[in-house]
This record gives structure tokens, C-alpha cells and sequence, in this order.
């Protein structure tokens, strides 16, 4: 990858940017869209399924204008072609990021380099099909002979996070005789409960973990095996029909001892948080079958092909991606805010936590030297209308500046007509508020509402397992044009790795007593001290 130097407070665009926030102020939404009489047609952009409508944000056409511009200035394009050409753009750890592989059809691919990784994901998903309908159909079956009826799969972070959040999104195409359930948190509490409620011989545990060495996720398969041998008294429950491995080391899921053909691999090429299109996602495809699976495959290629050949004042990633950097970059906004109207995305802002904080969380550039400005912000929401009830008041009259993504779907085939127009005239009625805002009535200063509070409107028109592989990707694409216009690696995780060493030098017993600080040091001999 040959990219400019380049770091984005350097360009033309910032410092006009810059000038443009302090203008800002003199104005609001509502005013906007008195001067911009096609604002909303302007600010509105559709791809396949879903729309987005970005007209009720705090820009002009002249801060729409230098924000395309700073993508312009940036490196963006050279490190989109050269993501989906598969170099390594991960630079820290000398990887590539090809998580759009995983769902490319034949003809996407040009080199022969391309022609071959596409054999090999459609070698390892056409592993998922068998696996995922031997189990629906009934005819995968535990060590004494019975169906499997309930599915634990073991994770964490990407290998929970994505496919939990899949299961949830899309229960209403969920097997009727298959349950799923999600073990992430090394909580013994968690797995003891689940485990308890559940019959082994019916019974089916998914390990998944890349390198097959998580200590957590690991930590919880052997409770789970202890569990089969206790009940079933199995020797080795790991190689029994009770366990298969979804990882990208098949040796270590050997040498663990599950056996060769309960094995289903993704590349290593695939990240954590973008991994549930992979063999990652089997409890998917179990629960809403194989080809709807597929389908959510197509979804987010849908959105791969927007991202790489729409003009970026109509593409949708883009355009999300340079809005959160005005309110990060120019605005000062802290946090931003997802808001699902949709129980079953309950999971998404939790999902995008990890996607976006864990990808943009970064103090140092491409080239080594600490950023001059902020990168990702923290993000964080909860579904409508619980929020509504809840943090909503400091959305309106608090002091701090929210941008938030209001989700919702036009059609649901699990409510009624009534319950869904209540639902979506909240959201439209939220969104609206917060911009709007509200004088207060005479001596009733409480009762003061600001406006001018920006928000993005995305409406799918249902939440089908298409719409929502490309909802997934759009927001894929949005953090990395977030992190190349910051000239950040968003595919490294070395914080993360940090926390991993400090836990596991602190259980250590030669290092529990070693470089601790003092406060560390006073609560484990404190929690030592005084466990039963």
C-alpha cells in the first residue's frame, strides 16, 4: 500500500473546517432547513434496503462540501482498494483485512490470488451448510443417539458478540426446535446457570476462538466438559458429538482433542469483531438456516459494492463516517448514541461498541507518532422507547452534545399495526424534539428544551436477514473511513492485549506478589484473604 504522508489537521479541508465550527453556532437545523428548501432530498441516500436520511444533522452545504473534501485530501481510496485487494493494511501485525471475502461471489474476484480465496471461503462455508443442516434436520446427534435441541456456543468479544447479536436480530426465522444460547463472560455464574437448564444428551457446545488459546472462552469448555463427563460420564467429552470447534487453528482444536471432522476453520485473515460472516457464524445458520445466512451475506456485499463504487457524496458509509468526525473533530462531541427502535436489535449498540471503540480507540498514526486530535469517540444507547424513559432527558435538556443513530424498520412481521405505528411515531417524534427543541413557557425556565440536537434517521424496510448483513457492513465501512481519515490502524487490538497479559501475570502465583502496584497488590491479598 503506497499512501501519501498525510495527517488530516495538516489539509486545507480541516482549517476550513475549523473556521466553518465556529459559524456553527450562529446557526440551527431548524433554521437550515428554512434556506435549504431540498434539504431533505439532498441529505438522503438509498442502497438496497435501507435509507439513510442525514438532513436533520448541524451542517450546511459548505460543511458537507469540506468534509467531502477532507476524503478527498485523504488516503481513503488508496486504502480501500488496497483493503479489498488483500494487503496488509493491519501494519502492527502484518495482517490483511478481508472481511469482505467472506461474503464476495465468483466474480468479484480478478487475480488469481482472489479466485483462490474465494475457493477456500466457499470450501469453509459449504462446511457450515452440512454442519448447519445435519443439526436442523435432526440428524446430527449427541453420544446416546438423541436430536440436538440446544446449541451453546462459547465465545468471546467477536465470536459472541456478532453471532449473539445475529440470533437476536433475526429470531423471527428461528428454528422452532432449536434453541441457541451464548456463554462469552468467564463468570462461572453464566455458564453453571445455562448448563443447569439444559439436558446433555440433547446437548450441542461450539468452541470458537481463533487461536483456540482464549483463556476465557477456554475456561468455560472445560466446565462444559466437566459437565458432559459428570452427567453422560463420558471420557474426553471434547471428542465426543456434544463439541465442534469454529477457529482459524485447526492444530491447537486437535490437540485440545476435538476431532478432525467437528472442526469448522476461517481464515486467519479474519479479525475478531468482523468474524460472524465466517464458519464464526454456524449458530447463525443453525438458527435461521443456511440460506437465509446467505442472504445476510448478500446484504453486506450489497454494501461492499456501494462503498467501493459510489461517488462519496452519495455513499453511504462515507457520508456517517465524515458526520461523526465533525461532531468529534470540530464540535467537541464526546459520545454518540445508537438507538434501535427494534427489541430484537437490543444487542446492536453493544455490538458497535466493540466494532467502533475497539477499531478507532487509538492514540498513534500510521506512522508512529502520537495523534493531535481526537479519534474514536465513545459510543454507546440502549433500544427505544426504554431509553426514552431513561437517558433521553439528558438528550434533550442536558449540557452535552449527542449525535445519535435512530434504527428502525418500516415493516414487522412479529408486531401489529398498532404496537409498530406507536414505535415508529416515537422515533419520528424524538428525532424531530431534539432538533426542534421547545421555548419555555412563562416562568417555567425547567421547562426549557435547546433543540438543535442532531440525529441520523436509518429506516430498512424489515429487518430481513439481507437488510441486516447490510446495515452490519455499512457500519463496517463506516469505522474504517473513520480510522483512515485519522490515519489510524483500526484493525489492531493491542490494548486489549495489554489487559490479557496484566490478568494473566496477576494469577501467576510467581508473579502475584511481584511488580503490582500497592493498591493491586492490598485487594488480591484482601480477596485471598477472605474467599471461602
Amino acid at each position: 500500500m503506497k499512501s501519501k504522508q498525510y495527517s488530516p489537521n495538516e489539509t486545507v479541508a480541516w482549517r476550513n473546517l475549523e473556521a466553518l465550527a465556529q459559524d456553527s453556532t450562529k446557526t440551527t437545523i431548524a433554521d437550515l432547513f428554512k434556506s435549504e428548501t431540498d434539504r431533505t432530498e439532498k441529505m438522503s441516500v438509498e442502497i438496497g434496503g435501507i435509507v439513510l436520511d442525514f438532513s436533520k444533522n448541524l451542517v450546511s452545504q459548505d460543511v458537507l462540501t469540506e468534509l467531502m473534501a477532507l476524503v478527498d485530501e485523504s488516503n481513503l481510496e488508496t486504502h480501500r482498494d488496497a483493503m479489498f485487494a488483500g494487503e496488509s493494511i493491519n501494519s502492527t501485525e502484518d495482517r490483511a483485512v478481508l472481511h469482505a471475502a467472506l461474503r464476495a461471489e465468483p466474480e468479484d474476484a480478478n487475480t488469481p490470488q482472489e479466485k483462490e480465496r474465494n475457493r477456500l471461503v466457499k470450501t469453509q462455508l459449504d462446511h457450515v451448510r452440512e454442519v448447519s443442516e445435519k443439526i436442523r434436520s435432526g440428524g446430527w446427534q449427541g453420544s446416546t443417539g438423541k436430536s440436538i435441541t440446544d446449541i451453546v456456543n462459547i465465545g468471546i468479544g467477536g465470536s459472541d458478540l456478532g453471532p449473539k447479536l445475529a440470533c437476536n436480530g433475526l429470531a423471527e426465522f428461528a428454528h422452532p426446535d432449536i434453541n441457541i444460547h451464548f456463554i462469552s463472560n468467564v463468570d462461572g455464574a453464566e455458564i453453571l446457570t445455562t448448563l443447569a437448564k439444559l439436558n446433555p444428551e440433547t446437548t450441542l457446545i461450539t468452541v470458537a476462538s481463533k487461536t483456540f488459546t482464549t483463556q476465557e472462552t477456554l475456561l468455560n469448555a472445560k466446565t462444559a466438559i466437566n459437565w458432559f463427563e459428570t452427567k453422560l460420564g463420558l471420557l474426553s467429552a471434547q471428542s465426543s458429538p456434544h463439541f465442534i470447534a469454529l477457529t482459524a487453528n485447526r492444530d491447537n482444536a486437535v490437540s485440545y482433542g476435538i476431532p478432525e471432522s467437528q472442526i469448522l476453520e476461517f481464515a486467519e485473515w479474519v479479525g475478531g469483531r468482523y468474524s460472524l460472516w465466517s464458519s464464526i457464524g454456524l449458530s447463525i445458520a443453525i438458527s435461521i438456516g443456511f440460506e437465509r445466512f446467505s442472504d445476510m451475506l448478500a446484504g453486506a456485499r450489497e454494501m461492499d459494492l456501494h462503498f467501493r463504487t459510489a461517488p462519496i457524496d452519495q455513499n453511504m458509509p462515507v457520508i456517517m463516517a465524515v458526520l461523526g468526525i465533525w461532531y468529534t473533530n470540530f464540535l467537541n462531541a464526546q459520545s454518540s448514541a445508537v438507538i434501535p427502535y427494534c427489541e430484537r436489535l437490543l444487542l446492536l449498540p453493544s455490538y458497535l461498541q466493540q466494532l467502533d471503540m475497539e477499531s478507532n480507540g487509538k492514540s498513534t498514526t500510521l506512522e508512529g507518532e502520537p495523534v493531535s486530535y481526537n479519534t474514536g469517540p465513545i459510543l454507546w444507547g440502549q433500544t427505544g422507547t426504554n431509553g426514552q424513559h431513561a437517558f433521553f432527558q439528558l438528550l434533550h435538556q442536558g449540557t452535552r452534545l449527542v449525535p445519535i443513530d435512530f434504527i428502525a424498520a418500516v415493516n414487522d412481521n412479529l408486531s401489529n399495526k398498532e404496537h409498530h405505528r406507536v414505535l415508529l411515531g416515537n422515533m419520528l417524534g424524538q428525532s424531530s424534539a431534539l432538533m426542534m427543541g421547545q421555548p419555555a413557557p412563562k416562568n417555567q425556565p425547567y421547562r426549557f428544551y435547546e433543540g438543535n440536537k442532531p440525529s441520523n434517521t436509518l429506516l430498512m424496510n424489515s429487518l430481513s436477514a439481507k437488510n441486516f448483513g447490510a446495515l452490519v457492513a455499512l457500519y463496517e465501512h463506516k469505522v474504517f473511513v473513520q480510522g483512515s481519515l485519522w490515519n489510524i490502524n483500526s484493525f489492531d487490538q493491542w490494548g486489549v492485549e495489554l489487559g490479557k497479559k496484566m490478568a494473566n501475570e496477576l494469577l501467576d502465583a510467581e508473579h502475584s506478589d511481584g511488580n503490582l502496584d500497592p493498591s493491586t497488590k492490598r485487594l488480591f491479598n484482601y480477596i485471598d484473604s477472605n474467599s471461602l
